[in-house]
């Protein structure tokens, strides 16, 4: 079985699969165990199955493309399904995994203070997507808006300090990463939109499954199903944070570089477009929708002045 040292010092490879910092005595009996079958000309079976029961550690490992935390019992030798979608990607050089400890070592989250409603949480250095998580402050009690892999004690206690969560609100599976452990730390609930249900490959109590096109939570702040990207996509209507409303619509729309421009897309790393049909739907959708502000995923989306008429004329382009 060829088992070989990447060129980081932390990252194994086994055959397709990586794992981030193996134990040493773990890697010396998987080498010996493969290297003994291998010599027998037999099927790797102790291999793989000490992947499939994540013989590597007593904790649920985090997709490093995506960041998504899968359960304990879940077979590591198998590809992310998340990734394996068509929406997301696998890389080339393989499948890879991390521990959540690691991910605590290597990385930190940083806080920055947008509105006096408003932070900004986000992962340094990047990691998985990279997207940026939204803490909405409010007098009945706060949202998170999208989630973020990391969770750590400083993270906790900051959101702590502000007055905890009453509530998590997701766009799209690609931001799931580690949504039960952010519920779980904060005993609120996660919503999500049905039409997404089939994406949660790590279920919970926590978990509330909406559905219709919107949906209230505090505040009168909305949660609404846009479709497009996935078929729950969906984004968050503030309507305090700016004079005509905030719209958060993570990359369920997607601002470009120069603000210019917003665009909806079936894939995004892919380059996949949604259908005609469906711009044309969305366009519609959000004429009801009143705001002027639009603030998505990444670092840099945000546009604060005429964002419905900006997303309009970048829909009508394609007609």
């Amino acid at each position: 079985m060829d088992i070989k040292l990447n060129s980081n010092p932390h990252i194994y490879r086994v055959q397709a699969i990586y794992i981030y910092t193996m134990k040493r005595k773990d890697f010396l009996k998987f080498s010996t165990a493969s290297a003994f079958t291998a010599a027998l000309g037999l099927a790797d079976v102790k291999a793989s199955e000490m992947l499939k029961n994540n013989s590597f550690g007593e904790s649920a490992l985090l997709c490093t493309t995506c960041g998504t935390k899968f359960k304990l019992s879940f077979n590591y030798s198998e590809n992310c399904p998340v990734c394996s979608n068509d929406r997301q990607y696998l890389p080339i050089k393989g499948q890879s995994w991390t521990k959540p400890e690691d991910l605590s070592a290597n990385f930190s989250n940083v806080f920055k203070k947008i509105d006096e409603h408003l932070y900004e949480i986000r992962t340094v250095p990047k990691f998985a997507i990279g997207q940026r998580a939204f803490l909405i402050l409010t007098p009945q009690g706060n949202i998170l808006w999208d989630c973020i892999s990391l969770l750590n004690d400083s993270t906790i206690a900051f959101i702590q300090s502000l007055g905890g969560l009453k509530a998590i609100a997701i766009s799209h599976p690609h931001y799931y990463s580690s949504m039960n452990e952010w519920a779980s730390a904060f005993n609120c609930p996660i919503y999500i939109h049905a039409q997404d249900q089939e994406f949660v490959f790590n279920a919970s109590d926590k978990i509330i499954y909406w559905s219709g096109k919107s949906i209230g939570l505090l505040n009168d702040i909305q949660m609404m199903n846009i479709g497009g990207h996935f078929p729950g996509s969906s984004i968050l209507h503030v309507p305090f944070l700016s004079d005509k409303g905030t719209v958060f619509c993570g990359d369920t729309f997607y601002i470009s570089p120069n603000k210019k421009h917003i665009s909806v897309m079936y894939s995004y790393p892919n380059f996949i477009p949604v259908s005609l049909m469906e711009i044309k739907r969305i366009n519609a959708q959000m004429k009801e929708v009143y705001f002027d502000t639009l603030i998505g995923a990444f670092d840099g989306q945000l546009i604060n002045e005429n964002a419905k008429e900006l997303l309009h004329q970048s829909f009508n382009k394609y007609v």
